[in-house]
Order: structure tokens, then C-alpha cells, then sequence
């Protein structure tokens, strides 16, 4: 099978080059079952998609979370490989451009009645909101954390009116979300089965810090909030409390319609009682990343996970069928005939 992967062509570019290690993961997986792969960096200038055209490949592996560092461009790259009818890994565009958004997502979650904390969006001319402190300030529409510091965290109005203020002059919506104080576990998806429920371990935090995963602690590798935020997988948790934690991750999983593999984070407070803080359509799939982690306490290794994901892309694409079949069934649907065979618009008319 020929595979096309791909990736931001500028995050490939930055000196730390994260993605470039998690595509060679994945392309050495893929290569050693026999896969021939083609590395694709995504660029602005769309020069790419006339590259995956010319490829012929039988499949893409997505790896690509923004384009030029810009997430907002993620859904539209998936947008592309469902015009062009290529099965692929991972979420639809429609569900990632759903998740990124993440005051639109939270509405549907709250209406759906899954556990989110009170929460609204301000924007530019838009009065502060309220929502209780300590209050939580992000942006409403990016994604690994970008934006969240220890000063996204509140405690009285003056401060919620500076940091909004601030944030606003970058982006032009902000999500404001009451803090919640207590564990953060993630529950990790791979096709229909939860994994292993981790969480992270504060405890190492230096005094004085909220226990938040900010930007720094994501991506400053041997930084302080780095060191105070560590991964533990399997989280020690009640097993009431693990079940209704999977249980409710895989409901917000169903309703923002995901597929193939994600992450729900929750918070859990003092009374046990869980809280989605974010639906992740795409999360990290590298092998030192969260997913992976849980994926092996669960007893499937890298290449397996890999492996898996590629199946339920392509389990996916078979499901879906093509365009002009699902076309005929809409119509059929609608109540419209059907003719048996397509007529020749060429030789209609003709003597």
C-alpha cells in the first residue's frame, strides 16, 4: 500500500522539530510492514494537494494540526483528502472544526447534559463575562495549549478584565471558564474502546503555581512547570469514578461525531464529580505522547497502535462508498426516481 503522511511544513521547520520525530515514527511503522511512504509537508500555497493528486496514494496518515502554526487550517487540509475521496486517519473536518472551537463544542456538550464548567466567549467590544473565580482565560479556537500560562488563571475581576484584554489584542474570541480545582485525568480513544485512564501528577509543581498544563509544560521540555506536571498512567482512581469517566468520554466522543482515535480531558473535583474540559479530535501521536502511553498499559505497541488507526481510516472509507452512489441514495430518499443507467448527454437530440 502506498501511504502519503502528513504534517505542518513550517512545525517541521521550527528547531525543535517535534513533528519531523513523530513522522518518522510513523513512517518507520508503516515501512517495515511493506508500506511504500510519501512525506508530505503541508503549506499555505497549496502546492501540496496537486503533489498528494500526482502520488496516487492509498491512504493518508494526518498528521497535520495546523498549517503555518495557524490551526484554524487543520479542518479545511481534512476538508481536501474528503474532496478528493482519499480515506484517511483520524477525526472528520467537520468534527475537527467542531473541537476546535471550543465554546461551540462545550454548547453541545452542556445541551447533550455532559459535565461542563460554567463557561462563555468574549470578544473584542464585548463585555467581560462572568463565570465565578477562580476563572480560567483561553483561546477560544487554538489548539496544544497555545495561549495558557499561569496568568490565565484569575481570581478577581480586575484581573479577568487585564488578561482578557490582553489575549484579545492576539485572538478575536476568548473562552472564559470557571477553574476547576482538583485531579486532571485524560481518557484516550482508540475506535470504539477507551484506554487506560492517565492522569496528570501536580504534585511536583512548584509552590505558589497553579496546577494547569500551560504551553511551557507542554513543549519546554525540563522546565519547572515541565517537572511539576508529569504523566502517570493508570490513573489510581475509584472504579465508580473511572467508569463514569469512560462512560461520559466516549458519550462526548459520539455526539462531536469521532473517528479513529482522540482524547477527552477531564478535571475531577473535591466531590468526585468529573468535568470535560476538552474534546481533542487530533491529539499527539507520537510515541512519547499520552496516547501511546495509555495504548501500551493497555498492552498494544506503537506499530500496533499505528497499525490500528490505519484500519479504522480505511474501515471508514469503505463505509462511507462513493459520492455518485451516495448521491443516487439521497435522491432515492427524497423520493425521486432513479434511472437505471445515466443517459448520454452527447447524442440526446440528435436525428
Amino acid at each position: 500500500m502506498k501511504i502519503a503522511i502528513l504534517f505542518d511544513g513550517l512545525s517541521a521547520a521550527s528547531p525543535d522539530q517535534l513533528i519531523v520525530t513523530t513522522v518518522d515514527a510513523v513512517a518507520m511503522e508503516l515501512a517495515g510492514e511493506g508500506n511504500e511512504i510519501v512525506r508530505l509537508p503541508v503549506s499555505p500555497d497549496a502546492r501540496w494537494i496537486e503533489r498528494l493528486r500526482r502520488a496516487r496514494v492509498d491512504f493518508v496518515f494526518n498528521l497535520c494540526e495546523s498549517v503555518d502554526g495557524v490551526a484554524a487550517l487543520e479542518p479545511p487540509v481534512i476538508a481536501v483528502l474528503e474532496l478528493l475521496g482519499l480515506p484517511y486517519s483520524g477525526s472528520s473536518s467537520w468534527t475537527a472544526a467542531l473541537c476546535l472551537r471550543k465554546h461551540v463544542v462545550n454548547a453541545a456538550l452542556e445541551g447533550a447534559g455532559l459535565p461542563v464548567p460554567r463557561f462563555a466567549v468574549v470578544r473584542r467590544g464585548g463585555a467581560v463575562p462572568s463565570v465565578g473565580f477562580p476563572a480560567i482565560c483561553k483561546p477560544a479556537a487554538e489548539d496544544a495549549s497555545i495561549g495558557v500560562e499561569q496568568r490565565s488563571v484569575v481570581r478577581t475581576t480586575r484581573q479577568l478584565t487585564e488578561r482578557v484584554g490582553a489575549m484579545l489584542e492576539r485572538w478575536d474570541e476568548v473562552l472564559v471558564q470557571r477553574y476547576i480545582e482538583g485531579r486532571e485525568v485524560n481518557v484516550g480513544i482508540l475506535g470504539d474502546a477507551t484506554l487506560p485512564i492517565a492522569e496528570i501528577d501536580f504534585g511536583q509543581m512548584p509552590k505558589g503555581m497553579w496546577r494547569i498544563v500551560t504551553y511551557r509544560s507542554k513543549w519546554e521540555t525540563g522546565c519547572d512547570e515541565d517537572l511539576g506536571s508529569s504523566p502517570r498512567c493508570p490513573a489510581r482512581l475509584p472504579a465508580g469514578v473511572a467508569t463514569q469517566l469512560r462512560r461520559t468520554a466516549v458519550a462526548a466522543w459520539r455526539l462531536v461525531g469521532g473517528s479513529g482515535y482522540g482524547r477527552v480531558d477531564f478535571r475531577i473535583d473535591e466531590r468526585g464529580r468529573p468535568w470535560i474540559l476538552e474534546v481533542n479530535a487530533n491529539p499527539d501521536i507520537a510515541p512519547d505522547a499520552g496516547l501511546a502511553r495509555m495504548a501500551r498499559v493497555a498492552g498494544i505497541e506503537y506499530g500496533a497502535m499505528v497499525r490500528r488507526v490505519c484500519e479504522l481510516g480505511l474501515q471508514r472509507g469503505r463505509a462511507d462508498g462513493a459520492t455518485a452512489d451516495k448521491w443516487a441514495l439521497a435522491q432515492r430518499l427524497s423520493g425521486v426516481p432513479t434511472a437505471d443507467a445515466e443517459p448520454d448527454l452527447f447524442t440526446i437530440g440528435e436525428a
